[in-house]
């Protein structure tokens, strides 16, 4: 298990990351996920022992990576977001040079370079240049880098950057095939990417950490903003006060004009869809209205990420104090 505790970063008088604590269990993929400017690469970097925190502790499979980095990063493969790679140096000759540094026993070298190529797909190129590579390339070389010594905790920022589609795919299944023995932090600004992949996810803004959980349990405790969408052929505001009477039904949003006394509705409801739509279906048939769709929009990690990241932080007692407490500088300037 990783830990990660109290975590802090600050830049002058900015401060990046703001005491975020959470895990990392055994054979879990989590996600990482935050607008540009959140504080990921910062996290990940403090993480992998590379930017000195300013407060907190990492502990990686027991070894604090303060007190004891040398054993606490031999756990870790780690692939920044701009890939650590040579470009003077030719594929195979790069991950020999990493593999001697992570202290790859020689006699396992050749055949672990040989497992990394295989993995990322990339034995085609292994005499060229890495300055002559494309984008995908040099991104899937700098994944090979970090699964050198087959470490047991992942870090992984934006692992699918400049890749094609066909490219993603091979990578997202490599990243779900690496849970079965290692622990995965990956950070994308793909939600689908994330959906797809990950166990749980961390949701974090402003150096403020709003969310961990798994992605049904974020959605689910978003089902109050579900959006009942029914269009109609009948009579408009007949039509309105029955969705409106519907028990279930907190609001109408909007009602559109389709023409030839066709109507499309979005509305509010506030909990569970089902007896909802069946009630409006059944007074609606029952009034001479006709249903031609309903649908509903069921939250998805996109809303979940969307609310999450534009809600306010709470400010604790004493920063709300001091944010009532008014400016003397600009007193004095308003006296003058």
């Amino acid at each position: 298990m990783i830990t990660i505790d109290n975590l802090t970063k600050f830049y002058g008088n900015n401060r990046a990351v703001n005491h975020i604590s959470f895990t990392i269990n055994d054979n879990e993929i989590l996600g990482f996920l935050g607008p540009n400017g959140a504080g990921k690469s910062t996290t990940m970097n403090m993480i992998a022992g590379y930017l000195p925190m300013s407060d907190g502790t990492v502990n990686i499979y027991g070894s604090d990576i303060n007190k004891e980095p040398i054993k606490a990063k031999s756990s870790i493969g780690y692939l920044p977001e701009i890939p650590p790679v040579y470009p003077d140096m030719k594929v195979k000759e790069y991950l020999s040079f990493c593999a001697g540094l992570k202290k790859v026993p020689k006699g396992k070298r050749k055949e672990e370079i040989e497992r990394v190529m295989g993995l990322l797909k990339i034995k085609d190129v292994e005499g060229k240049l890495i300055r002559n590579l494309s984008k995908g390339y040099k991104q899937r070389v700098g994944f090979a880098q970090a699964l050198l010594g087959d470490p047991k905790f992942l870090i992984l920022d934006e692992p699918t950057v400049g890749l094609d589609p066909n490219q993603v795919a091979e990578v997202r299944a490599l990243i779900k095939s690496l849970k079965k023995g290692h622990s995965v932090i990956f950070s994308s600004h793909i939600l689908s990417e994330v959906s797809a992949v990950c166990d749980r996810v961390i949701i974090i803004n402003k150096g403020d950490i709003r969310a961990i959980d798994t992605i049904e349990n974020l959605e689910k405790s978003f089902s109050a903003s579900l959006v009942l969408h029914i269009k109609v052929k009948g009579d408009k505001t007949k039509s309105a006060s029955i969705i409106e009477m519907t028990k279930g039904v907190k609001e109408i949003l909007d009602i559109d004009d389709e023409g030839n006394g066709i109507y499309a509705f979005a509305v509010q409801l506030e909990g569970e869809s089902d007896e909802v739509r069946d009630s409006i279906m059944s007074q609606c048939i029952n009034n001479g209205i006709s249903i031609l769709e309903m649908y509903t929009d069921k939250p998805n990690l996109e809303n979940v990420f969307i609310e999450l990241i534009n809600r306010p932080v709470k400010k604790s007692g004493l920063e709300e104090l001091l944010a009532e407490m008014p400016d003397k500088s600009t007193e004095e300037k308003e006296e003058e």
